[in-house]
């Protein structure tokens, strides 16, 4: 991911270029260096990713170790709890925003645990692979429809206060899943989703913005058919599962980065895997979790600075 401002990190966005032929490396940001600045300070622009607009399965990615990853000492989370906000109208009879949507992050939550993806993070000295159970609650639009990076935290932190998720988890990773009919400054143009984190009370509380993908699906999700059915809500999936293994590895922008500030996700971004199968609707998946196929990025190991779509297996 690139970091759009300093200390947030950020799904960079597919995006058609004029002229565009293969997919662009990941843009990476400029201050890796530990400390580094909070979300509040301006910071990076990011660079934008192409890709061929022919190409018919998403990109595969190189099985080659990639430049290194490294631990600056800070703390990482050992069994990340999620925490969803449902944003916006989830009850529409779009297709996209609805209570089936939402049932595709609940079942990809709870098939990620222990899976071969997800043990990935194992290699990061102190996560064990695990996730959380999943807690949630509705936010039907306190901060409007056109939202800001501060609307993002007040959402959370109005979510915390209240009550509805109970106190301030320190293990929790809270995300900001909006509906389709919600804008977010940034998003599409410039990030899918990201991940920071703030204090409430004396809690570092670390939270993630995910965007509805079916307001730009050629900026923000790998393919326009989902294995699911739900373009939107698959191509959320992919990036919040970007966030949350960063949250776990990075939760306070001080932990596991490389030299340009890349954290694990980041430098497998856009890359789906040597092994894709084709679903008879169109669409491509490259992992099964519980009764479902997703589509879902590699992840980086530590070990040999491989991406990976299952460490268990080795298949990249």
């Amino acid at each position: 991911m690139k970091r759009p401002i300093q200390g947030r990190m950020a799904v960079g966005v597919f995006a058609l270029a004029l002229g565009a032929g293969n997919l662009l490396a990941q843009g990476q940001g400029q201050n890796g260096g530990a400390g580094r600045p909070s979300d509040e300070d301006p910071g990076f622009k990011i660079a934008i990713h192409s890709r061929n607009p022919i190409e018919q399965a998403p990109t595969k990615g190189g099985t080659g170790s990639l430049s290194p990853i490294t631990d600056h000492g800070g703390p990482k989370m050992g069994t990340p709890n999620p925490y969803l906000i449902w944003y916006g109208n989830w009850n529409q009879s779009n297709g996209t925003d609805t209570p089936s949507g939402q049932a595709i992050v609940r079942d990809f939550l709870a098939g990620l645990s222990n899976s071969g993806y997800y043990q990935i993070n194992m290699s990061y000295n102190g996560p064990t692979g695990v996730v959380g159970a999943v807690k949630e609650t509705v936010d039907t639009g306190s901060q409007g429809n056109h939202l800001s990076d501060n609307a993002i935290k007040a959402i959370v932190s109005s979510a915390i206060s209240s009550g509805q998720l109970g106190a301030a988890d320190p293990n929790g990773v809270y995300f900001v899943l909006t509906s389709s009919n919600i804008a977010k400054t940034g998003f599409c143009s410039q990030y899918c989703g990201w991940h920071t984190y703030t204090t409430i009370g004396t809690t570092k509380v670390k939270y993630s913005f995910v965007g509805n993908a079916a307001r730009c699906l050629n900026s923000c999700a790998a393919q326009t058919v989902g294995p699911n059915g739900n373009a939107g809500v698959d191509g959320m999936i992919s990036v919040l599962a970007h966030e949350l293994e960063e949250a776990n590895t990075d939760p306070q922008l001080n932990a596991w980065y490389d030299s340009s500030g890349a954290e694990n996700a980041d430098k497998c971004a856009w890359t789906f895997g040597q092994n894709q199968s084709l679903l008879s609707t169109g669409a491509y998946y490259n992992m099964t979790l519980g009764s479902r196929n997703f589509l879902i990025q590699r992840n980086l190991s530590a070990t040999d600075n491989k991406c990976y779509v299952n460490i268990k297996t080795g298949a990249q």
